[in-house]
């Protein structure tokens, strides 16, 4: 056997026991170069949220004021006191505000997802 009927045996053979798109039944339809799958990667970006919380901008207190005694001259040669030395509180309650940071709640993922068939015959 020479070698051009030898390879012309293999093709073929090759051409007949190979499917091709017309054997399938799918004319004019492209299907890409590496065979693509009925699937598609999608990729979801990740998920935030915003939470607010109550923080201590400044905290509470007690604030002592001291009251000099008073005096009072009841008489000329006199001084009397009329009041005693004292001290006052003062409370200052705490002051609160509301921060807000931003936390993810689920990662970045990817995943497959099913493509329409973009030939109704062939399935591409």
């Amino acid at each position: 056997m020479s070698r051009v009927s030898a390879a012309l045996l293999v093709s073929a053979v090759a051409a007949v026991a190979l499917p091709s798109a017309a054997s399938a039944g799918c004319y004019n339809c492209y299907a890409p170069p590496p065979c693509v799958t009925c699937y598609q990667q999608r990729v979801e970006p990740p998920q935030y949220r915003t939470v607010e919380e109550t923080v201590v901008v400044a905290p509470g207190g007690v604030v002592a004021h001291r009251v000099p005694a008073q005096y009072r001259t009841v008489m000329v040669p006199q001084t009397v006191m009329v009041a005693p030395e004292a001290v006052q509180y003062e409370r200052i309650p705490p002051q609160y505000g509301v921060r807000q940071r931003v936390e993810m709640v689920a990662p970045a993922r990817s995943y497959y997802v099913p493509v329409a068939p973009r030939c109704g015959s062939c399935g591409y």
